[in-house]
């Protein structure tokens, strides 16, 4: 009996086809799975047919294929059939992701426009209309220079983070010094367009921070890693400005800022954990916890003379010694 009269003698044989789509579209089935997953009322297709209705839907141009490493049919690609239906405000999401991606730049924002590609790809063709017309987002971020070899580096280091390897390279500090170091990579921090990884340096016994730019010769290990049990790489990162700098005790830090720019300090994300007093003329008091004062203090100088490191006094003598070594160099220069 042919794949069509063996349909046809129980149900249509689209209906069958359809069900195979979807049950190819879930991405968990093998083959004797799928011939479970069709079957209607007990009956289970036989090899051969399954093979025959197979065939039919790819020669239709629906991308399927067999996943040996899983054992499972699925579409290739991200194609889905399941529309997505998205509401407006996920749409501007969209957009905006889109847009986010584009200011980033680099592998990494390369990356965010292709995710965004595929969930259009899913959204149907108003989405199509809404994510091509101009966007009424601008992010003003850092855009992520990395050059070849720094591509390269981010591109092992993100492969092995996903697999838990541990990656060996030569790495070059921010005081020129070089050496070997070998680490077991737990995550990426973005901060003012360079990428960082963060990660347990074995040869120093503790987690430590790396600039991906720096990192030349990398090589993945054999040995696999368990990453602790508890880490998120944005706690890690939630008491530095930069996201980078990181102990394991905070201080907290009070500044005063002028009714002038309180509402801009406000809404600035420096660090997670903060404490805001505001006062009827519009100033403000915030007090910061953080990992590295002398992070906190370069931040505070951007604001001029409308902001005042209050408390601790250690602080603000630091701040005080750096305004006046700023004064000198600029009254040297005019002299």
């Amino acid at each position: 009996m042919s794949a069509v009269m063996e349909a046809t003698a129980s149900e249509p044989k689209i209906v069958v086809l359809v069900r195979l789509l979807n049950a190819i579209d879930e991405g968990n089935h093998s083959f004797e799975s799928l011939k479970g997953r069709i079957s209607e009322a007990g009956r289970r297709p036989s090899t051969r047919s399954l093979r025959r209705y197979l065939a039919i839907l790819s020669e239709a141009g629906f991308p399927l294929h067999f996943d040996r490493t899983t054992n499972t049919y699925r579409f290739a690609g991200g194609y889905s059939l399941k529309r997505l239906d998205l509401s407006n405000g996920e749409l501007f999401g969209l957009v905006a992701l889109r847009s986010l991606g584009a200011s980033i730049g680099g592998a990494i924002g390369l990356s965010i426009d292709e995710v965004t590609e595929k969930l259009v790809g899913t959204a149907g063709r108003s989405a199509r209309a809404h994510v091509d017309s101009l966007s009424p987002v601008a992010f003003r971020l850092s855009e992520i220079r990395l050059d070849a070899q720094g591509e390269r580096a981010f591109a092992l280091l993100s492969s092995a983070e996903r697999v838990s390897r541990s990656v060996r390279f030569a790495y070059l500090d921010k005081d020129g010094n070089r050496s070997l170091r070998t680490i077991d990579p737990y995550g990426f921090v973005i901060s003012a367009g360079r990428v960082y990884c963060v990660g347990f340096d074995h040869d120093r016994g503790s987690k430590r921070t790396f600039a991906v730019d720096n990192v030349t010769d990398p090589g993945v290990l054999a040995k696999t890693f368990v990453r602790p049990e508890g880490f998120r790489i944005e706690e890690y990162a939630a008491g530095s400005i930069s996201g980078v700098m990181h102990s394991d005790e905070t201080t907290a830090v009070r500044v005063a800022f002028a009714a002038r720019v309180a509402k801009a300090a406000i809404a600035a994300r420096v660090v997670e954990e903060s404490h805001v007093e505001r006062r009827a003329d519009g100033s403000a008091d915030i007090t910061y916890s953080v990992t590295d004062t002398d992070e906190l203090v370069r931040w505070v100088l951007g604001w001029g003379a409308q902001a005042e490191i209050v408390e601790p006094a250690a602080v603000r003598a630091r701040i005080a010694v750096l305004s006046r070594e700023i004064s000198e160099k600029y009254e040297r220069s005019e002299k």
